[in-house]
């Protein structure tokens, strides 16, 4: 006499977690537990913009990461407290829907 698969008493249950998935905050982009999505949108929309320093570049230095456009000299740029750099267009349109570094979104 046989067993039917999966009837056996002396078989292993499985002890997997509960999947608990988050919720993608529209303006930080980072994942939230649904119980702590109301005070974390909170948190995020009234934490001020980050400032920055306007400059004009006098040596070339790489791209912009937002543009993908290089960084010359001359341009006009923004340079955030964690001294990355980006052109000021470019960052002033990022902060429209972005509160944070586009390299440091966590800072």
């Amino acid at each position: 006499m046989g067993q039917a698969f999966g009837t056996n008493s002396g078989e292993r249950q499985c002890s997997r977690k509960p999947f608990v998935s988050g919720i993608k905050c529209p303006v930080c982009s980072k994942f939230v537990l649904p119980d702590d999505i109301e005070c974390h949108l909170v948190m995020c929309l009234t934490r001020p913009r980050l400032s920055y320093n306007e400059d004009v570049l006098s040596d070339s230095k790489g791209e912009c990461v937002i543009c993908l456009e290089e960084l010359c000299a001359g341009d006009t740029i923004a340079r955030l407290p964690c001294l990355c750099i980006y052109h000021k267009g470019c960052i002033d349109q990022w902060f429209e829907v972005n509160r944070s570094c586009p390299e440091h979104p966590g800072d």
